[in-house]
C-alpha cells in the first residue's frame, strides 16, 4: 500500500509540476524572461516541486475553507437570520450541499490522468490504487470536515458534538454514494463518469441547489433535529458502505471502461483533434439551404451563427423558460405566503449586486468563443489576412452583437421578472427603480459578454488540438468567477448600484475595443 501511494504521487507530482512550469511561461510579463528549457533547469524544477508539495498541503484546507466561506457563511451573512437560527440554518445549507457534493465527486469516479498513468499505462494494482487513493481522499475531507466544521459551527451556537458529527457525515455520504454506484456497476455493468452526469441527475443537483437558497429565502428550513437526523443517518449508512467497497474486486475493469473514452486518446493528439471535432459538429445546424445575404465577414459571421443556433439560441431560450418559471413560481408564493413580500421587496431595493454572480451563471460567452475557435478561427488564423487590425475589430464588434443578442434574451427576461417582484412586493417611491433594475441586468449581460470575447481575442487559450493551453485565461476566468461571487454579499441601493453597472459597461465596452485593436493581431493566434 505504501508503495503504490509513493509511486502513485510521484506520477502525479511530475505532470503537475510541468503544469506549473507551463502555466508560469504563459504569464505574459513573465514569459520572456523564462526560456524554452525551463523544464531542463534544476533550479526550477525544485521551486516547482516546492509549490506542488505546498498545493498538496493547501489543497487539504483552502478548498474546504472556501467552501465553508463562500457557500455557507456568505449565504448565512446574505439572509441575516437570528442569532438564534444561525445554527439551524447552518446546518440546512451543510446537509443540502453536502449531499449535493456527494453525488458530483464520490472521489472514486473521476476519470483522471494519474489513474490513467497508474492503472492504465504501468499496470499497477487496480484494486490498491483505488482504496490507497480513496482512503488518502477521505482522510483530507475529514480533517478539512473536522477542522472548519468547528471553526464555524461553534461560531454560529452548535455545541460541539453537532460539529464533529459534520465530517463523520460528509465521509459517510461519500462512501454511500461510492457504494451505490459500485453496486450498480456488478449490477448492470453501468460504469457512471462523474465528468458526464445523466441529465436526470442534473436535473435532481438543480432541485437540491433550489432547496439550500430558495428555501430559506422563503423563511423555511430544515428544523435542527431534521439535519440531524439526517447526518446520523447517512453516518450509519457509511459503515456498510465501506464494507462494500473493501469487498469490490472488479476496479481494473471498471477503470479501463472508465478511462477508455476519456483519457485514452491523452497521447494521441490526432486523437484528441478528431474527437473534439466530432463532438462540435454534433451541436451544428445539418439543415440544407442555410444561405446569408451579407457580405463579408458578416456573412461568416451569418452562417456560423445559424449553424450554431443549438448551442446558442436554444440554451438561450432554456434559461428564458426557466427564469420565467421562477419569477412566475415567487409571484405565486406571494398568495401563500404574505411575509415573503417583505423579504422579497428589501432584496430588490438593496440586494442588486446579488444578481452580477446570476447573470455570471447564465452567459454563453465561454460556450460562443470555444464554437467560435473549433468550428471557425481554428482553420482561419493560419491566414495572415485574419490578423489585421481593421479586420480583428470589425469580426470582434459583429461577433460581440449576436452573443449580445444571444445573452439579452434571458437577460430581459431575468430582468422583467425583478421589476414585477418588486412591483408585487409592495412597490417602491421611486419608479425610476423599475427602469434601472431592468437596464443594469441588461448591462451586465452585454458586460459578461464583452468580457469573455475580450478574453478569447487577448488571450486565445486553445492550441491546435483544441485544449485549452492559457494560465493567464485560465487564472482570469477564475478571478471573475470569485468576484461575482463575493458581490452577493455587498448591499447597496438599486439606484446607485445600477447607475454604476450601467457606466462600468459603457466604459469596459470602450476600453475592450482599444486593447483588441491594439493587442489583438500579436495574441489573437494557435497556440503551440
Amino acid at each position: 500500500m505504501i508503495r503504490t501511494l509513493r509511486i502513485s504521487f510521484s506520477l502525479k507530482n511530475a505532470y503537475r509540476v510541468n503544469s506549473i512550469l507551463y502555466a508560469i511561461r504563459q504569464i505574459p510579463l513573465i514569459k520572456k524572461l523564462i526560456p524554452e528549457t525551463v523544464y531542463q533547469i534544476r533550479g526550477f524544477k525544485i521551486f516547482a516541486n516546492v509549490l506542488s508539495v505546498l498545493w498538496e498541503l493547501v489543497s487539504a484546507f483552502l478548498g474546504k475553507y472556501i467552501y465553508f466561506l463562500l457557500m455557507l457563511a456568505g449565504a448565512l451573512a446574505l439572509y441575516k437570520p437570528s442569532d438564534g437560527a444561525k445554527g439551524e440554518l447552518f446546518l440546512h445549507l451543510l446537509v443540502i450541499l453536502t449531499l449535493i457534493g456527494a453525488i458530483l465527486n464520490t472521489y472514486l469516479l473521476n476519470p483522471t490522468k494519474d489513474k490513467y498513468y497508474g492503472v492504465i499505462l504501468l499496470g499497477m494494482d487496480a484494486r490498491e490504487y483505488a482504496l490507497v487513493h480513496y482512503a488518502y481522499a477521505l482522510a483530507k475531507l475529514l480533517l478539512g470536515f473536522a477542522a472548519f466544521g468547528l471553526l464555524f459551527g461553534l461560531g454560529y451556537g452548535l455545541p460541539a458534538w453537532q460539529c464533529l458529527l459534520i465530517p463523520l457525515f460528509a465521509a459517510g455520504s461519500k462512501l454511500t454514494v461510492a457504494a451505490i454506484c459500485l453496486w450498480d456497476y456488478e449490477r448492470a455493468g453501468r460504469v457512471r463518469n462523474e465528468n458526464q452526469l445523466d441529465k436526470w441527475i442534473w436535473v435532481l443537483l438543480m432541485l437540491l441547489m433550489a432547496a439550500a437558497y430558495g428555501l430559506p429565502a422563503a423563511g423555511i428550513r430544515l428544523p435542527l433535529q431534521v439535519s440531524l437526523g439526517v447526518m446520523g443517518l447517512w453516518v450509519v449508512l457509511g459503515g456498510p458502505s465501506l464494507w462494500r467497497i473493501l469487498r469490490f474486486c472488479s476496479f481494473r475493469a471498471m477503470y479501463q471502461e472508465l478511462l477508455k473514452e476519456c483519457l485514452s486518446t491523452q497521447m494521441d493528439k490526432s486523437a484528441v483533434v478528431k474527437l473534439q471535432r466530432e463532438q462540435s459538429y454534433k451541436n451544428i445546424s445539418s439543415e440544407q439551404g442555410i444561405s446569408s445575404s451579407r457580405k463579408g465577414f458578416a456573412y461568416l459571421n451569418e452562417l456560423f451563427i445559424k449553424r450554431h443556433k443549438r448551442i446558442l439560441w436554444q440554451a438561450a431560450l432554456k434559461l428564458s423558460a426557466a427564469a420565467l418559471a421562477v419569477a412566475a413560481a415567487v409571484l405565486i408564493a406571494f398568495s401563500f405566503v404574505p411575509q415573503l413580500r417583505e423579504k422579497v421587496n428589501e432584496v430588490m431595493m438593496h440586494s442588486l449586486p446579488y444578481f452580477v454572480f446570476v447573470m455570471y451563471l447564465i452567459n454563453r460567452g465561454t460556450g460562443f468563443t470555444r464554437a467560435l475557435f473549433v468550428n471557425c478561427d481554428h482553420s482561419l488564423l493560419t491566414y495572415s489576412f485574419y490578423k489585421n487590425p481593421r479586420f480583428i475589430l470589425k469580426l470582434f464588434w459583429i461577433r460581440l452583437a449576436e452573443i449580445v443578442k444571444v445573452n439579452l434574451l434571458p437577460a430581459a427576461v431575468v430582468g422583467a421578472g425583478l421589476a414585477a417582484l418588486l412591483y408585487a412586493s409592495g412597490g417602491t417611491d421611486q419608479p425610476i427603480n423599475y427602469v434601472v433594475l431592468v437596464v443594469s441586468v441588461l448591462c451586465l449581460s452585454v458586460f459578461f459578454s464583452v468580457h469573455y470575447l475580450t478574453l478569447y481575442y487577448l488571450l486565445q487559450p486553445y492550441n491546435a488540438g483544441t485544449e485549452l493551453k492559457s494560465g493567464t485565461y485560465q487564472l482570469i476566468t477564475w478571478a471573475t468567477y470569485v468576484v461575482c461571487y463575493l458581490m452577493m454579499r455587498i448591499e447597496m441601493p438599486t439606484l446607485f448600484f445600477g447607475f454604476l453597472t450601467i457606466a462600468f459597461c459603457v466604459l469596459y465596452c470602450a476600453v475592450a475595443s482599444i486593447l483588441v485593436y491594439r493587442l489583438a493581431p500579436k495574441t489573437f493566434k494557435i497556440r503551440n
